[in-house]
């Protein structure tokens, strides 16, 4: 793979027609870039292919020869066109069945929302045998790990959340410290502010992950940096910004 074992390397594949075709704008390409540095991960090379199983392949032989890890992203969910996980179970050669664990997962939560798990939601917890899960804290459908290939979602805010699951199991050449901050508000809230935020503290990354109990949404506001400075900085600049907005929303409802 390479001479300097101090050096981590890692390639990431892009997955689907809608993206090659403009339809779909990639947000997964950056935000992997920037997590990967801030782990000290040299990312050295991204493909796109489109929804053919040959082209995956191709790519993802010549990816997972070359370099330490390799990420992909899209073609795992319900359609007819998500045959990410037979592509990479012809590359490594092996068979590709419904993972007994997956499916209990995905059972369990379509059931809980009365919801039936039919056979287009089932090719989600399609994978090749072997398979380690990647946990999806989002939509529950899981991605998988074989060897040092990594698959997961095309949806931006599952691929983080994979991501996040998977960053402190790699090797990386720089110790990553992270702290979250709890934010009663929905992303569109919060998002203008947050960004000015991220501006501001240019050596953090600052994500931010949507969650909906029923009736109110909320976001986890995670930031990572590699210093415990910038760290507290930046988690000071998110405190105060999610204080703001709880104050100017305070202020509109007593107007109204």
């Amino acid at each position: 793979m390479h001479n300097d074992v101090s050096l981590v390397t890692a390639a990431m594949l892009a997955i689907g027609d809608e993206l090659l075709s403009g339809r779909t704008k990639d947000k997964n390409i950056g935000h992997l870039a920037e997590m990967l540095t801030m782990a000290g991960i040299d990312l050295k090379e991204v493909r796109i292919v489109g929804d053919g199983e040959d082209e995956i392949v191709a790519a993802l032989n010549a990816l997972r020869s070359r370099y330490d890890y390799v990420f992909t992203s899209g073609g795992i969910g319900p359609t007819h066109d998500d045959i990410t996980a037979d592509a990479i179970g012809k590359a490594f050669g092996l068979e590709v069945t419904h993972d007994r664990k997956a499916m209990d997962l995905m059972g369990a939560m379509y059931e809980k929302r009365g919801m039936e798990f039919n056979e287009a939601r089932r090719r989600m917890a399609r994978m090749p045998v072997g398979a380690v899960h990647i946990d999806n804290p989002v939509s529950v459908a899981p991605g998988f790990n074989i060897g040092n290939v990594y698959v997961m979602a095309g949806v931006p805010s599952i691929f983080q959340a994979m991501l996040d699951n998977v960053l402190p199991t790699l090797k990386t050449g720089a110790r990553m410290l992270s702290t979250t901050v709890q934010c009663p508000f929905g992303e569109g809230e919060i998002g203008a502010s947050l960004g000015a935020v991220q501006k501001e503290h240019p050596d953090t990354v600052i994500g931010s992950y949507p969650k909906f109990d029923g009736t109110t949404y909320s976001t986890d506001l995670v930031i990572r940096a590699r210093s415990e400075s910038a760290l507290d900085s930046a988690a000071a600049a998110v405190r105060a910004m999610v204080e703001q907005t709880a104050a100017r929303r305070q202020v509109a409802t007593g107007m109204a």
